[in-house]
């Protein structure tokens, strides 16, 4: 880019705020001067909302687009120490320098964030609007974070990826595109302890369904269906020894409506399983496979002795009440826990943590905080799939005194798939707060006692991408360093014939009668009266 400059009097023809931004944390002076500016005596509008929130001091730069009209526009972003980063331009969309941001932030974690902005509309008097203030964490955010990206669910959904973007930059990386999988689907990506060592990718249909099993770099295809009920292995949960993983293996029905919610998943049924990686077989018990029940959504205490599900159940919604239609609004799933002892594999005592009727709503998608302090959950009206429920909230249960309350962070939008960092500080959810259509990943920092902050959006480079990108991310994964297996090593894998995991002799194949590390006789109990 060519820029013309006049002796004394700055710069002309500038469309862009980074590179005045660069001269004036580099020490020139030929920004121009902004002298006792009006007050608008309101704060500025921002589009992405990066105000009043709590960010982490090595994300990256929040670049946002300043909703005020005007002719020029200026910002300064100041914390207690090191330089002020000065952008000023023509251009409302204000991108921020890279390595002056990181050393901001990286100097003043703790401290306030502070923005001024400054808009000069139709004269040559600046007008200063209120300050912005933001606050700089002491804790860092993982490095990377892994999502599922896919296009409208109506007309688009077929072309989807699974992305792994850095935080501390704008570098987002296809894992693998179905584009080279022959169009299929693809999603339950899960790491073990937040690293990329031990983790899977599902795969479903077209060049086979099974599951990409990666340890320490090697990738093998895992074919779970031909040990339990020919129905496919979802919603991974590994085991804190990484040699388990605990999923659910669901047979769904799919199905849209012409009003209303645009579309519902159901379980026409569901049972839990664990695969054991050394010996490459599947275990279950009717503790978590009855047949009158539906059991989804595994996650395992920190210390592995427990693991948690969801449970509901079984209502028959394929056959018309008189009032005809289906009871698919009749599903509410309660938090589960049962006992586990990792050196047998025997299951202890299965029990009730939040009933369905208790709540009034169907729980689902626990997930436990890797301190051990707290377990989350989505809370919806039905369903164990609530990502189209405007209803649908997040709920923080205190592990230690039982206690729970639904975040501050919840909008009245839907807020779904979640995870925590590794250091249990921050969180990563979908919400479509922005337009009750696309859901889009957020950040909020939850401190020690369960307190959540305003969340903020992943930051993109230009301001304007969330403006015209009209795809969906779900099922965001933090992850402490990125992914080492190729896209071609990953579509290699999934074209590769799977290894068909050996049923443990002691289940029978169906789901609904296994025997294996039996801990006593269990009667599921009557459907609750839902309120």
């Amino acid at each position: 880019m060519i820029f013309n400059r006049r002796p004394g009097s700055g710069f002309f023809g500038l469309g862009t705020a980074t590179v005045l931004a660069w001269l004036a944390v580099s020490g020139c002076s030929t920004l121009e001067e902004i002298k006792s500016p009006g007050s608008a005596g309101r704060p500025p509008v921002l589009s992405p909302d990066f105000s009043g929130i709590t960010v982490p001091p090595n994300i990256a730069p929040l670049n946002f687009l300043i909703q005020e009209k005007g002719d020029r526009y200026a910002v300064e972003i100041r914390s207690s120490r090191g330089e002020t980063i000065r952008v000023q331009g023509r251009s409302a969309a204000v991108r921020i320098p890279i390595k002056p941001w990181k050393r901001l932030l990286a100097g003043n974690a703790g401290q306030p964030l502070t923005l001024d902005i400054f808009v000069k509309n139709g004269s040559d008097r600046w007008i200063r609007f209120d300050s912005v203030t933001n606050r700089i964490a002491a804790e860092p955010i993982d490095p990377y974070v892994v999502y599922r990206r896919f296009g409208n669910l109506f007309n688009d959904w077929g072309k989807m990826g699974i992305y792994q973007r850095n935080l501390e930059d704008f570098d987002e990386k296809p894992v693998l595109l179905n584009r080279q999988t022959m169009g299929n689907c693809m999603n339950c990506h899960n790491f073990w302890r937040h690293g990329t060592d031990r983790w899977l990718l599902h795969v479903r249909k077209a060049p086979g369904t099974g599951m990409l099993l990666s340890v320490n770099g090697k990738l093998v295809k895992i074919d779970t269906r031909t040990a339990f009920n020919k129905a496919s292995a979802a919603y991974p949960a590994w085991h804190p020894s990484g040699d388990r993983i605990a999923f659910s293996v669901n047979k769904l029905l799919l199905f849209f409506h012409s009003v209303g919610e645009p579309r519902d998943i159901l379980d026409r049924y569901s049972d839990l399983i664990v695969y054991d990686i050394p010996t490459n077989t599947v275990t279950t018990s009717p503790l978590i496979s009855s047949p009158d029940r539906l059991e989804v959504w595994p996650e395992w205490s920190v210390d592995g002795r427990a693991l948690y599900f969801s449970s509901a159940p079984r209502i028959e919604t394929f056959e018309k009440p008189k009032g005809g239609g289906f009871a698919y609004d009749k599903i509410r799933y309660s938090l589960m826990r049962i006992g586990y002892d990792p050196s047998t594999g025997a299951w202890g005592k299965l029990e009730t943590v939040i009933s369905s009727a208790e709540m009034g709503k169907s729980i689902i998608m626990p997930r436990v905080s890797p301190d051990g302090r707290f377990l989350m959950f989505v809370v919806g009206d039905y369903g164990q799939q609530s990502f189209s429920l405007a209803s649908s909230d997040l709920v923080l249960l205190n592990l230690a005194t039982g206690s729970r309350k639904r975040l501050e962070l919840n909008s009245d939008q839907s807020e779904t798939f979640h995870s925590w960092s590794s250091n249990s500080r921050w969180l990563v959810i979908t919400s479509r707060r922005g337009d009750g259509q696309y859901a889009r990943p957020y950040f909020s920092h939850i401190d020690s006692l369960g307190n959540t902050t305003k969340p903020f959006i992943l930051p993109q480079e230009n301001p304007r991408y969330y403006e015209k990108f009209l795809e969906i991310y779900n099922v965001p994964e933090f992850s402490r360093e990125p992914i080492r297996n190729s896209p071609q090593s990953l579509a290699h894998a999934a074209f590769s014939k799977a290894l068909p995991a050996k049923l443990d002799p002691g289940v029978v194949p169906g789901g609904n009668a296994g025997t294996a590390n039996p801990a006593g006789a269990w009667s599921p109990q009557p459907p609750q009266k839902q309120k």
